[in-house]
């Protein structure tokens, strides 16, 4: 398998995981009928890679290949019909909002670097792209986006951490799509970590507690 079908592979995973997430967020919070579910499923996981791909100047994946538009609605339709038998869905939705944060942060990392930018650059873009799905998500809801709350536990370092670990690897000439998924595992794992342990990045001094 080519370097480039590997990195659609991963695209198109991160996109199914952030349509879960995003679909089954909108059951468990909010008062959604079938059409709401769609929306925070697809815009959840389309998002982040709509703004990467701008930010890249380029026409945005989703609008050339079919197969983001139909791999977010079949895991948006997939949530609708299985939130009845998922009778405890913080975990869930948790686990499928990791999976998809790590991969799309190492590939809007990944596609920086194929097109030039520097290190600092690939590294902000990888995390924007992890993040931007769910922000967009959350302002839908009408909340505090998960990346600026105070008790949300670490969710734009483990971006930062799984972006800098491929441009690390690029930078000292080891770049390759492996380095990319040790950096999306890197990500995952902290974020599920940081969730368990409630870990949270610190506050401002003196800030009153949350």
């Amino acid at each position: 398998m080519s370097t480039q079908s590997i990195i659609l592979v991963l695209d198109l995973t991160g996109v199914f995981a952030f349509a879960l997430d995003g679909a089954l967020t909108g059951v468990r919070t909010a008062r959604v009928d079938l059409v709401g579910v769609t929306v925070l499923g697809v815009t959840t996981a389309l998002g982040g890679g709509i703004i990467r791909d701008l930010l890249l100047g380029q026409t945005p994946a989703t609008f050339q290949d079919w197969r983001y538009i139909v791999v977010a609605l079949a895991g948006a339709t997939l949530a609708f019909f299985l939130s009845s038998q998922l009778q405890h869905l913080a975990t869930p939705i948790q686990l499928f909002d990791a999976a998809g944060l790590s991969l799309f942060a190492v590939i809007g990392a990944t596609k920086a670097i194929e097109v030039g930018f520097g290190p600092l650059q690939a590294v902000l873009l990888g995390t924007i792209t992890g993040v931007g799905g769910g922000t967009i998500r959350d302002v839908l809801l009408n909340r505090i986006p998960v990346v600026l709350s105070a008790n949300s536990r670490l969710y734009a370092i483990p971006a930062l951490l799984g972006a800098g670990v491929v441009v690390l690897f690029d930078t000292i000439g080891l770049g390759s799509i492996w380095f990319a998924v040790a950096g999306a595992l890197l990500c995952y794992c902290v974020r599920v970590l940081s969730l368990y342990f409630r870990w949270n990045a610190p506050p401002p001094p003196g800030a009153p507690p949350a």
